[in-house]
């Protein structure tokens, strides 16, 4: 699947929850984004100061690993609507209409069920930190926060994964082959187009002699 797969938008309901849903998760994706560069400048500062200085960042361990939650999550459900997420597309890619619809409901089902089991027992896993006062190792920094982050970002996976069962069964309902608010499978020619345009910055219109 290509790292930006695209996603038809109309002016239904669907489409416009869409939309709005898509500004969540693109301001976490920025977040995410700003969690990874000030974990460089952390990392920078830690290398310059124990090299000049020799007094490294107190701590810098268990920032790290605080850090890592927001990487790891934050863009999850942004990715999930981009269509990023890895997925084997030889068997589904060949479905065509109803059958590829009602294959994507299942699996976005199945996706949604599990995520749903992955909330319940993240949050538990949180609020166990947060009962007990639990810490880092190092500078004592209470992990509850990163751990958060965690049931958060699934529970705005959930919601993404039933804006999409919600696009399935209308796509399944209406047997076209272009719904709406759902990522579609493209051909690696297409892929290979996108990523080409990506990187030089120019449309195929642009390019053509």
């Amino acid at each position: 699947m290509s790292a930006s797969a695209t996603v038809i938008e109309d002016g239904s309901v669907l489409s416009r929850a869409d939309r709005l849903y898509f500004r969540v998760e693109s301001l976490l994706n920025l977040i995410s984004g700003l969690v990874i560069f000030l974990l460089v400048l952390l990392a920078t500062t830690n290398v310059l100061g124990r090299w000049i200085f020799s007094a490294p960042i107190s701590g810098y361990v268990d920032w790290v690993e605080q850090a890592m939650a927001f990487i790891a999550f934050f863009g999850i459900a942004y990715t999930q609507r981009m269509g990023g997420h890895i997925r084997m597309d030889i068997l589904v890619g060949q479905l065509r209409r109803r059958w590829l619809w009602f294959t994507e409901l299942l699996t976005t089902l199945l996706m949604l069920l599990v995520t749903m089991v992955l909330i319940y027992g993240s949050y538990l896993h949180f609020w166990r930190a947060y009962s007990i006062g639990d810490s880092s190792l190092d500078i004592n920094l209470p992990t509850w926060p990163a751990k958060l982050v965690v049931p958060v970002a699934l529970t705005v996976l959930a919601l993404r994964l039933l804006l999409q069962l919600w696009g399935y069964c209308r796509a399944l309902k209406e047997g076209g082959d272009e719904p709406v608010a759902v990522p579609l499978i493209e051909s690696a020619a297409e892929v290979a187009a996108k990523e080409a345009e990506s990187v030089s910055g120019h449309d195929d219109e642009e390019v053509r002699p």
